[in-house]
């Protein structure tokens, strides 16, 4: 069940990408031109993009997979040139709608299927594997954990998030967002400790059946995310 933390952050998303920033965040996922720090923003995510994609099975003919805060569908549409059965789910109707009209008219064997909603919906199905990423970056800890909990009830093999290291880098870049003004800020990325974050995965009772598998830093400029892998025992 969603804490009134969640709830209150997805609100606050929701507003963000859906109005504040959806001109910008459309250009930054696609081909035009940026500024050298979005610059560095979009490398950054192309390269952690990679990296969850390169955890999946090459394979994914027959298998389901859900893409947890999916944005503009890249992630999505690369898996399911693979063979997978996506559904691909984000908060911002906006975002969905881009994803949709970046969408490929064949894929192959397998499907993308755009949802507006959240990813904690039980009405999106059970899945092989889930992605979360950077959809997780903005809430903390004790949040995370508990989205992962309820994911890991309707997955049968593995969930792949992203989290937002407590870096030097990361804190000063925090603080740096506060200083412009309220209008034009993002909802703040919540850092987490790694060690705190594991410790708290592995205590939490709906993931005893999983283990903590591969991880990976991207570190590009004005990016820095850290991925984990979740595997079923």
């Amino acid at each position: 069940m969603a804490t009134a933390t969640y709830e209150t952050r997805r609100g606050q998303l929701e507003t963000y990408f859906d109005r504040t920033a959806f001109d910008a965040w459309s250009r930054l996922t696609s081909n035009e031109p940026v500024g050298r720090i979005r610059a560095t923003v979009r490398a950054g995510r192309d390269s952690m993009r990679n990296t969850l994609l390169e955890w999946l099975p090459d394979d994914l003919h027959g298998r389901t997979l859900l893409d947890a805060g999916c944005g503009t569908g890249a992630l999505a549409i690369e898996a399911a040139r693979r063979g997978a059965h996506v559904v691909a789910v984000d908060i911002s109707p906006s975002l969905i709608e881009i994803a949709q009209k970046r969408t490929p008219g064949h894929l192959g064997g397998g499907s993308v299927e755009f949802r507006v909603g959240d990813m904690l919906s039980p009405s999106l199905g059970d899945f092989d594997h889930v992605v979360a990423m950077d959809s997780l970056i903005h809430y903390n800890t004790a949040d995370v954990v508990e989205v992962l909990s309820v994911l890991s009830a309707r997955t049968r093999n593995s969930i792949h998030f992203t989290f937002a290291p407590r870096t030097l880098p990361l804190a000063v870049m925090h603080v740096a967002g506060r200083l412009f003004p309220r209008h034009n800020r993002a909802p703040s990325v919540e850092p987490v400790r790694e060690n705190a974050l594991r410790r708290s995965l592995r205590e939490a009772a709906p993931l005893q059946a999983w283990e903590q598998g591969r991880s990976e830093r991207v570190d590009s400029g004005f990016y820095i995310s850290q991925a984990l892998e979740l595997k079923r025992q």
